[in-house]
């Protein structure tokens, strides 16, 4: 017979979560030897443990029943998934949820590709009140300049289209926001992490 939860899964997931034996068993009202004799294949949990185990170990059942923990890499919604794409042509901005197949002016857009900001292209994010103000110390001519500053958070995108001969400064929500986006005509995406 296959048992339906590993050991080595179930102690896995403890260390990963930072439980001793003990701590797990309390959390369960088991003994700490039950849970030895579960992660040394000498038993296994009852069946009525197996919900309140996934809870204890911040998993979905089916995650503790296979075996493999889902990262949120995979699942719709995430913010990782996300994708900006501009046309060389027209400067058009467009941020979608996942990955897509784009074209604008006769082109197919690549998704771009956000790097962490070097030395020319520092971005600034200091808070005020509710709000980030965002600058980058960056040229705004004609021919080089920061197109458009972005705030993304769980809760959606605040996108700002820059001109040439502007500042690139904008204030954006502060409310949840994760990262800030600049895209630089001549040298692409790039996007720090908030704090």
């Amino acid at each position: 017979m296959n048992p339906y939860v590993t050991g080595t899964v179930i102690k896995g997931l403890r260390e990963g979560k930072g439980l001793t034996q003990a701590q797990l068993a309390a959390r369960l009202q088991v003994s700490d030897k039950a849970v030895s004799k579960w992660e040394t294949a000498k038993g296994y949990p009852d069946i009525t443990l197996i919900e309140p185990l996934a809870q204890a170990l911040d998993i979905s059942v089916m995650e503790l029943l296979s075996g493999d923990c889902v990262t949120n890499a995979n699942r719709a919604g995430n913010l990782l998934r996300a994708k900006w794409y501009v046309c060389p042509i027209c400067g058009n901005i467009i941020h979608s949820t996942g990955a897509a197949v784009l074209s604008c002016c006769g082109l197919t857009l690549p998704p771009l590709e956000p790097e962490a900001p070097d030395e020319d292209h520092a971005i600034t994010v200091e808070p005020v009140e509710d709000e980030v103000y965002v600058t980058l110390n960056h040229p705004m001519t004609k021919g080089h300049f920061i197109s458009f500053l972005a705030g993304v958070s769980d809760e959606g995108v605040q996108l700002i289209k820059l001109y040439p001969e502007g500042n690139p400064e904008t204030r954006l929500k502060l409310r949840r926001m994760k990262w800030v986006y600049a895209y630089c005509n001549r040298h692409g995406l790039y996007r720090c992490t908030l704090p």
